[in-house]
């Protein structure tokens, strides 16, 4: 199976908005194309994130989206790995494994001093695939979140 991963841009962002509605109903919430639309839209006009694309046979199969933050520490830049999706009929064929070699290459070049990811404890699946991609697991930090309503 031979498949192409590209950048998308503002005027390619219907490609990936299918995708980006699955990947939200995967994780419990409802359908929602007009809102992802606008999501992603504000996203790449506002240059706050970066969404490769990955294609097989001219049709969109997977997708991921990072999103720029800085290490104080190191004064370089980071990127966080926030979004990760591969339809349910292409996983196992290596779609998610050559994103995330994707994201790797464009962090490196972009001189970034990691490259971070989080996920649900119970998707061992995905866990798998990001141990067997060379992620290392996280075994010095405690990561907390405090929740903001409105």
């Amino acid at each position: 199976m031979t498949v192409w991963i590209s950048e998308i841009s503002l005027d390619d962002v219907e490609t990936v908005v299918p995708l980006f509605d699955e990947y939200r109903q995967f994780y419990g919430q409802a359908s929602d194309i007009e809102g992802v639309h606008l999501y992603l839209s504000q996203r790449l006009n506002n240059c706050e994130s970066v969404i490769f694309v990955a294609q097989r046979d001219h049709s969109a199969c997977g997708f991921t989206q990072l999103y720029p933050s800085f290490s104080s520490i190191s004064m370089k830049p980071i990127w966080i790995l926030n979004d990760l999706f591969v339809r349910a009929s292409d996983r196992r064929r290596g779609v998610g494994y050559q994103l995330l070699q994707t994201a790797i290459e464009y962090a490196r070049k972009s001189h970034a001093c990691r490259l971070a990811l989080a996920t649900e404890r119970k998707n061992l699946p995905a866990q798998t695939l990001y141990e067997q991609s060379g992620w290392v697991k996280d075994e010095i930090y405690i990561h907390y979140n405090h929740p903001l309503n409105g």
